[in-house]
């Protein structure tokens, strides 16, 4: 495969890192695109004195001039507190990002790929959750700006790709957790291992039962580029998650016996329009990617729980 010149969107993320950092050993030229308000400079330091690696401080909401042969569109706040503490923000992100990253496109003749999400399917009344599933969101409420901003984005791409033939493909990610996830991230994974090493009561919304599929973010890096990379026509969307399915104790009950933490498990009331169940079919992944997660939940939380015990 020829190196090419690639724009991440997004790339001093938790995700953006590591993508920007495998496309880098992978020979290419890599343009991070972010504006700090969830990514952080720390997660591409190490990044910073490769001679092919350039970092631009730049809000995707603004239009975007570069030249480029692919880009990755994964700028977005992605974490319940972080995408509602200015959720007008995450709307424009989700909508004006997309229109700008997909003019960006149109102009280079790049290949994009958007990294959509698994909120499109809401509370899901299928499960597990094919492509093909419309899903069940509701328009107007406190999550609704990351949900509707990302169901969105994708009409705008299709639209792009049937008006203006831009060349897209689309994933829709479900939870993904690993080594440079924020301590504040809000989300299950960081909040139960922060609250398991300061040795403080363990948060759990509801009875617990509610489920979720975990992927590591390595494999989830190696799914996104086999997508940029499939066949020509083949826009998606394709799943892209763990089919393992955890309940919130059951990750709860993990996260205490791998950092041998005595803390407390804890009841709240479960937070509005939380999904009860959410599991990928990765069908379409699998037959046109050869693409399926290798690395299992414990194996995963090892290297993050590292992370984090570093971090405090």
């Amino acid at each position: 495969m020829p190196h090419k010149r690639i724009l991440v969107t997004g790339g001093a993320g938790f995700i953006g890192s590591h993508l920007c950092e495998k496309l880098l050993n992978q020979g290419n030229e890599v343009i991070c695109l972010d504006n700090l308000f969830t990514g952080r400079k720390e997660n591409i330091l190490h990044l910073m004195s490769n001679l092919h690696f350039e970092f631009i401080r730049h809000d995707v909401i603004e239009p975007i001039y570069v030249e480029c042969d692919q880009i990755y569109n994964l700028a977005c706040p992605a974490s319940p507190p972080h995408y509602q503490f200015d959720p007008v923000k995450t709307a424009k992100t989700g909508v004006m990002g997309a229109l700008n990253v997909l003019e960006l496109a149109r102009h280079c003749k790049a290949r994009v790929l958007q990294a959509s999400t698994s909120e499109v399917y809401g509370d899901p009344e299928v499960h597990p959750q094919p492509e093909s599933y419309w899903g069940h969101v509701n328009p107007n409420g406190v999550r609704s700006c990351y949900d509707e901003g990302k169901r969105m984005a994708e009409t705008l791409f299709f639209d792009y790709h049937r008006q203006e033939g831009v060349d897209i493909k689309i994933v829709r990610i479900f939870n993904t957790y690993g080594p440079r996830m924020r301590p504040d991230d809000g989300r299950v994974v960081s909040n139960f291992i922060m609250q398991a090493l300061r040795g403080e009561d363990i948060t759990i919304y509801g009875d617990g039962k509610q489920t979720r599929s975990f992927c590591y973010v390595d494999d989830l890096v190696e799914g996104l580029i086999r997508m940029m990379n499939s066949r020509d026509g083949f826009t998606g969307p394709v799943n892209l998650g763990n089919p393992g399915e955890f309940t919130m104790l059951e990750l709860a009950e993990l996260v205490l016996k791998l950092t041998g933490s005595a803390s407390k498990l804890v009841h709240k009331p479960l937070p509005q329009d939380d999904p009860t169940q959410r599991r990928p079919v990765i069908d379409l992944a699998e037959k046109e990617l050869g693409w399926k997660p290798t690395i299992s939940l414990a194996d995963g939380l090892e290297p993050t729980i590292a992370y984090f015990k570093d971090r405090l």
